[in-house]
């Protein structure tokens, strides 16, 4: 059975965004694959101002992602990969959904409308890095065509990860 796609809409972080950010990503289930607590609020603030600064500059960044109703549900977009380790220099597609909102497609459809910004934007393709245990976003790649590139370890916590890849040139399919 399909249900319907979800209405989302994608905005240039606020201020204000990282205050919900902080407040629904304060989860051990949605932090589960990116260290296990929630981040200082301080954190979330440096990383809506650099996705101000990465949209003013380059024409997209981590977007918040909003619901039918206008709430903060999460982000997703896409910014240079940001570690020495990985895909060095390349852009990232990137997500993270509260807790209440997984399974009802808002990822989904949120980085569909990620993929024809960056298309629009001249990138001509993008990784996106997960954690091999992470089944849910590995779905996701999936359902966006991507395909697995690379397995590596990561350099802090060992854990196995994965690098999906996808060529977003008109006329080329990976």
């Amino acid at each position: 059975m399909n249900r319907p796609l979800p209405v989302v809409r994608l905005r240039v972080p606020t201020d204000e965004d990282a205050v919900a950010w902080h407040r629904i990503f304060d989860d051990p289930d949605v932090m589960e694959f990116h260290g296990g607590k929630s981040a200082a609020l301080s954190v979330y603030e440096e990383l809506t101002a650099r996705q101000r600064r990465h949209d003013a500059e380059r024409g997209f960044c981590l977007w918040t992602m909003l619901d039918e109703s206008g709430q903060v549900i999460g982000f997703t977009g896409a910014q240079p990969w940001p570690h020495e380790w990985g895909p060095k220099g390349e852009i990232e597609i990137g997500w993270r959904l509260g807790r209440e909102h997984w399974g009802k497609g808002y990822v989904t459809t949120a980085a569909h409308m990620t993929l024809e910004r960056l298309r629009t934007a001249g990138v001509p393709d993008v990784v996106a890095m997960v954690d091999a245990r992470n089944a849910r976003s590995i779905a996701v790649t999936r359902r966006l065509g991507m395909s697995l590139g690379e397995t590596f370890l990561t350099p802090v916590s060992r854990r196995k990860g994965h690098c999906y890849r996808l060529d977003l040139r008109p006329g080329d399919s990976t």
